[in-house]
């Protein structure tokens, strides 16, 4: 069943700090401060997002009423995008429901096994556009005139 809600606004990745689970050393990547953030903003503005949620919401078990909760909880804003500096791939973490939950009005009609499933769905939207945005990549490779990877060289 495809579910049928509006396509929320895709999440602004501007000024986020270190993503989760980043634990080297300035020393071991110096300069390497630049996430591409803006970049995938950009691209995730120019399509990625819609792309990439419509087809999560093609298989999702998630309800309706599920979604605006995860909408007014700010999830889909907290989805984050970056270029990983250490091998020039592209990454993802997902958000999960805050851990205060149950003190929360607007999650009163959830419970555990409902937290559950909305963190795993995430996951699920986080990996559909992570897929899409390596698509609007490849495509800029290669349509570029000089077949410039999009995240090369910067100045620092």
């Amino acid at each position: 069943m495809t579910l049928d809600v509006p396509v929320p606004e895709p999440p602004d990745l501007s000024n986020r700090g270190r993503p989760r689970g980043f634990d080297w050393e300035e020393s071991e990547t110096p300069g390497s401060e630049d996430f591409y953030r803006e970049d995938l903003e950009n691209l995730l503005q120019e399509g990625a997002w819609r792309e990439g949620f419509e087809e999560w919401a093609e298989y999702t078990d998630l309800h309706e009423e599920t979604v605006r909760v995860v909408d007014d909880l700010d999830l889909f804003q907290a989805s984050d995008f970056y270029r990983d500096p250490t091998d020039d791939h592209l990454r993802f973490d997902a958000p999960t429901v805050p851990e205060d939950w149950r003190e929360r009005d607007v999650t009163e009609s959830l419970d555990s096994s409902s937290v559950s499933a909305i963190n795993g769905e995430l996951r699920d939207l986080g990996r559909a556009v992570h897929e899409t945005l390596q698509n609007y990549l490849q495509r800029t490779r290669d349509t570029s005139d000089r077949n410039e990877e999009p995240f090369g060289e910067r100045e620092e």
